[in-house]
């Protein structure tokens, strides 16, 4: 059995995060991070705390531990492509080529965005939950226009400027507020409608599942809270928080990719999530973007027998207390149709940090 980490190991450890991630960006002392890590140099690298999440001093979005090894002890093929002892990779992280270590400080600027946009988000919808479904809608509207073919259209924010926007217009109009207060802030430049669109959604989402976890709890909002903090879904968001760099179209999509979901019939429905890679499952899920009532669409996709198993599984699910099955599909199935025939440029709100002399620093 192993040891636990103990507090020198784990103080080394951020040491490591701190270099590889370019926190410590200026004026690192290398030789004091060598010297912190050589308190754990003779125990198994097993023994680190491996999924320890590590953030900068920026505030970004964690680095996860696994990637942090990656980085640090496997580049250009250094030593054979083989992992480091923990000593031995703090080194390496220490003396990463320049290009290297300024991939991670782009990556944590680009990421630590996401905290403010997220505030402003919720809370404009919280104040306007019946814009819900349409903001949903919003965001499904604008990724089905990917056509696999062509490897065109897909969520990049040309719904604005397309007819399917018709009924919409409200919940645009609550994005373009938004859209004002973010880029206020924003030192990275201003965001994109494709990106805004789909973090609505998630927003959107959430603010559903958490009022359904209140709900649970009798409409008891601190203990719904805890709800859905220990068994809801909120850790299954990851790759869809790293989706963050879509671009906008200048033109609108062509017409007639999109249907119209209150008229369509759901063979229709059904041919157009295969056309985009889905199939039954995924149409299931997503009945809540597919309109304003949820369960009048659902009566109508149950009528269909390769829908049926898949809507029973569903309302099932949302009748048990942590609604796993539903959230944690609908979250894969939205962060599939958020990157449709997207190129993410994750660095497109990068921008320079402020170096840190820490021989200024008093300690």
């Amino acid at each position: 059995m192993l040891p636990m980490p103990t507090t020198a190991m784990r103080i080394a450890y951020r040491a490591i995060c701190d270099v590889a991630s370019g926190a410590l960006w200026s004026g690192i002392n290398v030789e004091a991070v060598r010297a912190a890590v050589a308190i754990a140099r003779d125990l198994p690298r097993a023994n680190a705390p491996a999924r320890e999440e590590a953030t900068t001093a920026q505030g970004s979005q964690p680095v996860q531990a696994q990637g942090l090894w990656s980085c640090a002890a496997r580049s250009g093929g250094e030593n054979g492509g083989r992992e480091l002892p923990l000593d031995r990779a703090a080194s390496c992280a220490a003396a990463r080529p320049t290009r290297h270590r300024l991939r991670f400080r782009l990556v944590s600027c680009a990421t630590s965005r996401a905290p403010s946009i997220k505030s402003t988000l919720s809370t404009a919808i919280t104040a306007k939950k019946e814009l819900i479904p349409s903001l949903l809608t919003l965001a499904l509207n604008d990724a089905m226009t990917y056509d696999k073919a062509t490897k065109s259209g897909g969520p990049n924010g040309s719904i604005r400027l397309r007819p399917e926007n018709s009924g919409l217009s409200s919940a645009l109009d609550l994005l373009v507020e938004a859209k004002k207060e973010i880029d206020s802030y924003s030192k990275g430049g201003p965001i994109s409608f494709a990106d805004l669109i789909q973090f609505a959604a998630q927003s959107a989402l959430k603010l559903t599942f958490l009022d359904a976890a209140i709900a649970k709890c009798g409409g008891n909002e601190e203990k719904g809270r805890t709800l859905y903090s220990a068994y809801g879904s909120n850790g299954q968001w990851g790759l869809f928080d790293k989706l963050f760099g879509r671009q906008d179209a200048q033109e609108p999509d062509p017409e007639g990719r999109v249907p119209d979901w209150s008229k369509a019939s759901v063979q229709e429905m059904k041919d157009k999530f295969i056309a985009v890679g889905l199939g039954p499952r995924q149409l299931a899920v997503m009945s809540a973007f597919l309109g304003p009532d949820q369960a009048a669409t659902e009566e109508r996709l149950i009528a269909d027998k390769d829908c049926r198993p898949w809507v029973e599984k569903y309302q099932r699910s949302r009748e048990t207390v942590s609604r796993t099955d539903y959230e944690v599909d609908l979250i894969t199935t939205l962060t599939k149709l958020s990157s449709l025939g997207q190129k993410i440029n994750y660095e497109a709100y990068t921008y320079p940090k402020q170096k840190i002399d820490l021989g200024k620093l008093k300690l």
